[in-house]
């Protein structure tokens, strides 16, 4: 590891360690041929990792989280990365947005989610309104004192049915300097509503047993105390939580590309061809070194970033440099391992066409490149009247 640990990280870099090769690394082949996670294996990670004190250590003791600053986090999210989503998934860390929950919104939502009792999704992403936030085409119009919800959203990812969404959803349309700009509003929506369908949608090639789902809206009536945070602040809110999202992606592709990069090094020293280990060859040679400046500027720019959320000094940008640099590398990284192996590494039977599969959606979510490099090139433009 790249990265400078503390003593009490290094512990935790320990248990991590230890949880993963004890209640994860064994299933990962399973999973990855049946597509999905078993309940019951689910639930006893999720079980396990209370017991390790693993389970909710993102949000703050006093709501009955872990506690862990971004720095701890970025230890364990870079281990978890090493593995599939479809598993350490069940090891919660809850949408931070839901410490907005306030009155009785703690106790149906926040706590239960901490303690494990329920699920909750982040949906965002529409049809005709990925990257594009303000397409967005779910919305919500007053009647009364209540909320009537109507429209879709998919590509919801969540290891499990869950037990409510947080759903954005536009309630009206602003003035300003550039332009009308709708209002997003964050709804805290329960399964089980009438006109609320959850159901199980695509199937992904990468982390095979990670699900999706799609949502629809059909006339849901919901009170005003489902608002999440205030009317019309939505983004304000899912702001903060995408960017931290983009770094633990950032850190989680650091751990893949870690593992990867010690198996094709592995390889490289043991497998002859001419009498020498491929190894010595600098075809070979100079993809592992490649390999290694990589992952070592990657750990560098996701720790500097979380050097800058932990003093309140992290922008937009810092995240998005993060995600768009760590995806490609670990890109690169997968592709270069799999030319490594050579055939072998396409086969079935070895762990590198998972890792290669599960690598290529890094480039996706949480934001595709193209919209990080938006996102930095704006940074850069928009204090210059461009």
């Amino acid at each position: 590891m790249n990265i400078t640990v503390s003593y009490e990280n290094e512990l935790l870099l320990k248990t991590v360690q230890t949880f993963l090769e004890q209640e994860i690394y064994p299933h990962e082949e399973v999973v990855d041929r049946a597509g999905e996670v078993p309940l019951e294996l689910g639930q006893q990670i999720e079980a396990r990792s209370k017991r390790a004190g693993l389970f909710a250590s993102n949000l703050p003791e006093e709501v009955g989280g872990g506690g862990l600053n971004y720095k701890a986090m970025s230890v364990v999210e870079r281990e978890y990365g090493k593995t599939t989503h479809a598993l350490h998934s069940w090891i919660a860390r809850p949408t931070e947005i839901l410490l907005a929950c306030n009155g009785d919104q703690i106790d149906r939502y926040l706590a239960p989610c901490v303690s494990g009792e329920k699920r909750e999704l982040f949906a965002l992403t529409e049809p005709e309104a990925g990257s594009d936030v303000m397409g967005m085409k779910t919305n919500a119009t007053r009647d009364g004192d209540d909320w009537i919800l109507n429209g879709s959203k998919h590509f919801i990812s969540g290891p499990v049915m869950p037990d409510f969404a947080i759903v954005f959803a536009a309630t009206g349309v602003d003035k300003t300097d550039r332009g009308l700009r709708k209002r997003v509003t964050a709804f805290l929506v329960d399964v089980g509503l009438p006109g609320f369908d959850c159901r199980e949608g695509n199937k992904c090639v990468s982390y095979r047993g990670y699900k999706t789902f799609q949502l629809s809206f059909d006339n849901v009536r919901l009170g005003p105390n489902q608002i999440l945070g205030e009317e019309g602040r939505g983004l304000e809110l899912s702001g903060k939580w995408l960017s931290m999202g983009r770094i633990w992606v950032g850190a989680t592709c650091c751990g893949k590309a870690e593992r990867m990069m010690n198996m094709a090094t592995e390889w490289a020293a043991n497998r002859k061809q001419f009498g020498k280990p491929i190894g010595s060859f600098q075809a070979t040679g100079f993809r592992i070194a490649d390999m290694a400046i990589g992952l070592r500027t990657a750990d560098l720019i996701v720790e500097d970033a979380v050097r800058r959320a932990d003093e309140s000094r992290m922008e937009d940008k810092d995240a998005a440099m993060v995600k768009v640099y760590c995806s490609e590398m670990l890109h690169k990284v997968a592709d270069d391992t799999v030319q490594i192996f050579g055939g072998m590494g396409l086969m079935e039977e070895m762990p590198i066409q998972r890792l290669w599969r599960d690598s290529r959606l890094e480039r996706i979510w949480d934001g595709t490149s193209e919209i990080q490099r938006h996102i930095i090139t704006r940074s850069i433009m928009r204090p210059l009247g461009a």
